[in-house]
């Protein structure tokens, strides 16, 4: 289980948010107005940026998309997938391909480098290497950016049924992804 209790981040004089409070066992969709700070919220959770004040507890391991792709753009996608299995990249290699083919992939895309992909490609090997990670906790930023509506609907589906138990929170404006999902939509400007 995740817990934020009363986190407020401050740059400067700017207040992002205030005393936030919030629990989170399953998936849940973070949802409020650009510039609110969700990619802040997220990078707190992630241990990359520091709050002004309160705690979280329970993230753990955690797996991420950022909004950006993050990839070695000299490897191919299933190489940039098998970086997060060190020592048995093998043995899952197979399956990997598998996903990849489930999101619409051919073996033309998964022989380029990462540099060469689409924007949506590139999305799904973010998307695939965080399922594919050991992680007590899934946190993702706008993860279906520049995915076609049948790519989205495959997409949703395997992180309905990859993500296991472990608390899962989505920050996106998609309002398609949030319905295919089916999550709890948490409204962070009222939360």
């Amino acid at each position: 289980m995740l817990t934020i209790k009363h986190l407020t981040k401050q740059f400067g004089k700017k207040t992002l948010f205030r005393d936030l409070c919030l629990t989170v066992e399953g998936p849940a969709v973070l949802w409020a107005p650009s510039g609110w700070g969700k990619t802040t919220l997220l990078r707190i959770l992630m241990g990359l940026e520091e709050p002004t004040s309160g705690i979280v507890q329970g993230v753990g391991r955690v797996a991420a998309v950022f909004q950006e792709d993050r990839l070695c753009p000299q490897l191919t996608a299933v190489q940039n997938v098998t970086l997060v299995l060190p020592g048995s990249a093998e043995q899952y290699k197979e399956q990997i391909i598998k996903d990849f083919q489930q999101f619409g992939m051919d073996a033309v895309a998964l022989a380029l480098p990462a540099a060469r992909l689409s924007g949506g490609q590139k999305r799904r090997t973010a998307l695939l290497r965080a399922l594919w990670a050991a992680s007590d906790t899934l946190l993702l930023d706008e993860p279906f950016t520049g995915m076609d509506p049948d790519t989205l609907a495959a997409a949703a589906a395997l992180l309905r049924e990859r993500r296991g138990e472990k608390p899962v929170l989505l920050a996106t404006h998609d309002r398609e992804a949030i319905r295919l999902l089916g999550w709890p939509v948490v409204e962070l400007e009222n939360a």
